[in-house]
């Protein structure tokens, strides 16, 4: 079973990956985006069949080594 784990900044912690990409789009011409924020996905192909049990594992994981969950937020999403 396949979980993916998107890690983002939580909302008002600096985001300078994000800043960096918003700057050079607009500087290639892309004047409608207003905002950018950077994270990550993390792609974990698990032995657990029981989705419940899957999603419950990554969202430990997530928790424990994943996310910094001081500026962190995270979703599991189990496909």
């Amino acid at each position: 079973m396949k979980a993916l784990v998107t890690v983002m900044p939580k909302a008002g912690v600096l985001d300078p990956q994000g800043k960096a990409i918003g700057h050079a789009l607009s500087s290639l011409g892309f004047a409608g985006v207003a905002d950018v924020r950077a994270g990550k996905v993390i792609e974990l192909e698990l032995a657990e069949t029981d989705p419940a049990k899957a999603k419950a594992a990554a969202e430990e994981m997530a928790r424990k080594l994943l996310a910094n969950t001081v500026i962190e937020s995270f979703r599991v999403e189990v496909v």
